[in-house]
């Protein structure tokens, strides 16, 4: 039984709205490269990690948030100046972050299931 909620957004706009519904309680967010109509990546890695990030959902704290972002496509995740790498700082995706810490796990660090069952778990 999940004690978790899961959203799925599209975007930076979208994104800060759902972080802002859910003030106050522990926010990890995924970030994806867009999926295409086909419901695939067009980040390798995103779709190597997501099956591991998703097998430790469990472990997420009771009341947790879950957000699943996709970023866009390639051509905007590519640009340097677009909203997720210069106000979020993130550098590459997949990232897996602690909304509100310093905690994050980048690219082949979310293939980690052991790395992905301790940022959810621990406090």
């Amino acid at each position: 039984m999940a004690t978790y909620t899961e959203v799925k957004v599209q975007g930076y706009e979208e994104y800060c709205k759902e972080v802002e519904k859910h003030k106050g309680q522990a926010i990890f967010t995924y970030f994806s490269g867009s999926k295409n109509a086909e419901g695939v990546s067009w980040c390798p890695d995103c779709v190597t990690a997501e099956p591991i990030v998703r097998g430790e959902l469990e472990s997420l704290p009771e009341g947790s948030v879950f957000i699943y972002c996709q970023v866009g496509e390639r051509a905007y995740w590519k640009d340097p100046s677009n909203e997720f790498k210069r106000i979020l700082k993130l550098t590459s995706v997949p990232t897996l972050l602690k909304y509100g810490t310093p905690q994050k796990l980048v690219e082949e660090e979310c293939y980690k299931a052991d790395l992905v069952r301790m940022m959810f778990s621990e406090d």
